[in-house]
């Protein structure tokens, strides 16, 4: 479920609460400052601004809020007109705020649902949008295993959870790494967490402590630790010398690109007529994977 943060007049908190009834969840702050905090706390797909929230001292807060965090759409919402709506609407726009929608005409709320419902660049459509090419001769085991860890992986920081959500057991799932001599699913799931930090560093206004407590881990310590293990750098150098797109290509060019050949016949949950039995080849692997 897509999650937005909002700053609205209490008349127009029901109203977008009912738009949203299937597409969006609703977090209601009373301020853009409270805005800012849910943001660095909560993992949030877009804010939505009322104009009639915004007057001249609010502004300087918008400007913050897109600045800091520029991965997350900030949209302004219309809902009723005045002598100050237009104006507003035009110093939003000067704020940074690229979205507008005026909930005034018939087709508004559904244009809102349009629009926060499915945001631009969610970070997990950005990494299998990178490595669908990638895996285009990959079985379709493998393939669901690299979409299952790129949606799951801020929620997942073991192999143990990884396994239990793909109804497979953790030796087991290890074990058949092992065989098709590729990286095994620890490296897998703990690069593609770094993806997910990398693109939460994206945004100015997150701190280490804000990344490793929407990325779960126990503290910014244990964070850090992990960047030491596994690259060698501390927090602050991996947000400088790994950007997104930097640490991204990294992934595809050591995890997935050398492995191509053994990726094609890898069957992560079913294993095939030698490991299974004689009926294993009846066996879906969605159907395993749940």
């Amino acid at each position: 479920m897509v999650t937005i943060c909002t700053v609205l007049q209490p008349p127009e908190r029901p109203r977008i609460d009912a738009a949203g009834d299937g597409c969006f969840a609703t977090l209601h702050a009373e301020s853009l400052r409270e805005a800012l905090t849910v943001a660095r706390r909560r993992p949030v797909d877009a804010v939505v601004i009322s104009v009639h929230r915004c007057r001249g001292e609010t502004l300087p807060a918008v400007a913050r809020l897109v600045r800091e965090f520029p991965a997350i759409p900030a949209v302004a919402l219309v809902s009723h007109y005045d002598r100050e709506a237009t104006e507003t609407l035009l110093r939003l726009g000067a704020s940074g705020v690229r979205s507008a929608v005026d909930c005034t005409a018939p087709d508004g709320w559904r244009r809102l649902r349009e629009l926060v419902g499915h945001p631009a660049s969610p970070v997990a459509s950005r990494i299998l949008a990178r490595l669908s090419p990638a895996l285009a001769d990959a079985s379709p085991e493998s393939r669901l295993f690299f979409e299952a860890i790129a949606r799951l992986a801020p929620a997942l920081s073991t192999v143990r959870a990884l396994a239990r959500h793909l109804r497979v057991r953790p030796s087991t799932l290890m074990s058949r790494f092992h065989r098709a001599a590729i990286p095994s699913p620890k490296a897998y799931l703990a690069g593609m967490r770094l993806l997910h930090a990398s693109y939460l560093f994206l945004n100015p206004g997150l701190s280490v402590s804000d990344v490793a407590y929407r990325m779960d881990y126990s503290s910014p310590q244990s964070l850090g630790r992990h960047l030491r293990a596994v690259l060698g750098v501390t927090a602050g150098e991996f947000r400088r010398r790994f950007p997104f797109d930097v640490a991204l290509a990294r992934y595809v060019d050591l995890l997935v690109t050398p492995y191509r050949e053994p990726l094609r016949a890898f069957h992560a949950f079913n294993a095939g007529l030698w490991d299974q039995g004689p009926n294993a080849a009846a066996v879906s692997p969605v159907s395993r994977a749940g």
